[in-house]
């Protein structure tokens, strides 16, 4: 029940606080790597590049690059395989970034679960045999 509680304390909160910015989400993330959960479960990894270049992966081995930038107050993403973009409000929170996807009800919520320095590693196009 406990992991419960903390997971509702980190996804709650943000509703009701104002998102960063995209400066002062430009100076927390770039140059590193995060790895973020929803609901308890892994779901993916996103290394921050210099110039707002971004490399997503849900953590399969493949990536995707793309870029982010600000609109509206949120922080939106769009990638080489689906240049719509995709809009996010974070959070910057003691246990680290809380990250809610804008424009449906019920949106996604991903927290982090770590940052590191070192680059991800993706597979190279149609790896295998």
């Amino acid at each position: 029940m406990r992991h419960y509680l903390f997971l509702f304390s980190l996804a709650t909160p943000a509703l009701a606080e104002t998102p960063m910015n995209g400066d002062e989400f430009d100076a927390y993330t770039r140059d590193k790597t995060f790895y973020f959960a929803e609901s308890g479960q892994p779901y993916g990894a996103e290394e921050y590049l210099p110039n707002r270049r971004v490399r997503w992966s849900f953590l399969d081995g493949r990536c995707k690059d793309g870029k982010w930038y600000e609109e509206a107050g949120q922080i939106c993403f769009v990638y080489e395989d689906r240049p719509d973009p995709q809009c996010w409000s974070f959070f910057d929170k003691p246990a680290g970034l809380i990250a809610r996807f804008e424009g449906v009800t019920g949106g996604t919520i991903l927290y982090e679960t770590r940052q590191s320095e070192q680059p991800m590693m993706c597979m190279g196009p149609d790896v295998g045999v």
